[in-house]
């Protein structure tokens, strides 16, 4: 990466975690990296990044990344007890960028008490899985100060290879995002509505998919979760605690702002059905952690349906050229 020229940290190698740090060291980024399981961020070693055992040792970083699952998990990582503001040598970043998905509220706190230290917030979340990542189509929404955005876009535009839209200050991105998962959760509800229902009428899943995704309804979301609607492959990208977690906050914020969300809340009370079918499975604690499109058994269930995989290859249109 050209002109790279701060210490970075980053925080949290889950799924998206990870792919999106190793886009940075790739980049030859001066990128220190801690995660609770160190031996998952051990890889990055090979492509140039510092693994550190404590989260202390990021203090000395110019900008901090983060990417982890809740806005508790947050707070743990900038504020707790062993978190990097503990102090322990004495230094202090001065800019963060938050990646995950938080509450409005939760990242205006966050903001407001990094500032009591001096340090500025970038909120900026991101559309896309891991393997959006990889291919170079994930995409990023950020807020905050425009000047510390500027610093910090070489950066999340290496991340996100399908662009950052800039929105302004505060929390702004938050808003988006919250919107964006709500979306998320609308489309997948609808999409696995009517792909039953042509199934049921006795189209092939895949012909009927091929169809949507290449109609003028079609998207790069509806086109990689093809393959798991097809085969039945429900590999964690997501999962439905989640999604329901996101449909939450965009029932709350509409509720603050006074919006009627009515498609909203019906997908909201549609996955809580796959809540309760899960009880019927073998391990439900198991099957929740599975991908949130897994609700298309739910919904299979509820026509009167039961579902078999196509066993047939179609593209995702995220593969990866060469």
């Amino acid at each position: 990466m050209e002109n790279a020229k701060h210490k970075v940290a980053w925080v949290g190698m889950g799924r998206m975690g990870y792919p999106m740090a190793e886009r940075l060291a790739k980049a030859g980024v001066d990128l220190s990296v801690w995660n609770r399981t160190k031996s998952k961020a051990e890889p990055l070693g090979a492509h140039g990044a510092r693994i550190v055992d404590t989260l202390p040792e990021l203090a000395s970083a110019d900008i901090v990344f983060t990417m982890v699952s809740t806005g508790k998990d947050l707070e743990q990582v900038y504020f707790g007890a062993n978190g990097i503001a503990s102090g322990a040598n004495g230094s202090f970043p001065g800019i963060f960028v938050d990646c995950s998905s938080i509450g409005v509220d939760q990242s205006a706190d966050l903001r407001a008490r990094l500032a009591e230290r001096g340090a500025k917030l970038i909120a900026a979340p991101v559309s896309g899985n891991g393997k959006c990542v990889k291919a170079g189509k994930l995409s990023s929404v950020a807020s905050g100060p425009k000047d510390v955005y500027e610093i910090v876009e070489p950066y999340l535009q290496t991340i996100a290879g399908n662009g950052v839209s800039y929105v302004g200050e505060g929390e702004l991105a938050r808003f988006c995002k919250i919107a964006h998962n709500v979306l998320l959760g609308v489309v997948t509800q609808n999409l696995i509505e009517i792909t039953l229902m042509a199934e049921k009428a006795g189209v092939p899943r895949h012909a009927f998919l091929s169809f949507i995704n290449d109609s003028v309804m079609g998207s790069i979301f509806t086109r990689y979760k093809t393959p798991a609607l097809v085969n039945l492959d429900w590999t964690t990208t997501f999962t439905p605690a989640l999604l329901r977690k996101d449909l939450d906050l965009g029932l709350q914020a509409a509720r603050e702002l006074g919006v009627s969300v009515p498609v909203t809340a019906a997908t909201r009370e549609a996955l809580q059905m796959h809540f309760g079918a899960a009880q019927l499975q073998p391990d439900p604690a198991a099957y929740l952690e599975k991908d949130f499109s897994a609700l298309m058994e739910t919904m299979a269930l509820a026509a009167g349906m039961k579902l078999e995989s196509e066993n047939r290859q179609v593209a995702s249109g995220l593969e990866i050229p060469g």
